[in-house]
């Protein structure tokens, strides 16, 4: 039986809460090939850690402890439009889905009530999953 190299993927968290940060990178540990990038809890350094990993995907929240994941949003729409960005807040609005989807993001979902659709998101994109 042949086996197939699990490809690396990597992810870069944008979370101000250690609590739900926890959590996500328990669910990129279940996604075979994800690995953590690094994470960022204000848009600065999301930024910063972004453009330096060059991540295969953001995982990305909206309200963050200075600034807000649309600048992070704005600014990689210009200088990293090859990776993939998943909106993941509690601010589930059909203005902030909008406005995320305008600027870039390849998916919106709701923390509360999306979590496992988001994890189904991640691990399509995933290298592995093809």
């Amino acid at each position: 039986m042949e086996q197939r190299a699990v490809v690396p993927f990597t992810v870069f968290l944008v979370e101000d809460s250690p609590i739900l940060r926890e959590r996500v990178e328990t669910m990129l540990a279940s996604i075979p090939g994800a690995r953590l990038a690094g994470h960022a809890a204000d848009a600065q350094g999301a930024i910063d850690g972004i453009l330096a990993s060059r991540p295969d995907a953001v995982v990305l929240d909206i309200h963050l402890a200075q600034g807000t994941g649309f600048d992070v949003l704005r600014t990689l729409q210009k200088e990293s439009a090859g990776t993939a960005i998943y909106v993941l807040t509690n601010f589930a609005t059909d203005a902030y889905r909008a406005t995320a989807q305008r600027l870039g993001a390849k998916g919106f979902f709701d923390k509360s009530t999306e979590f496992e659709a988001f994890r189904h998101a991640l691990t399509a994109r995933s290298p592995a999953a093809s």
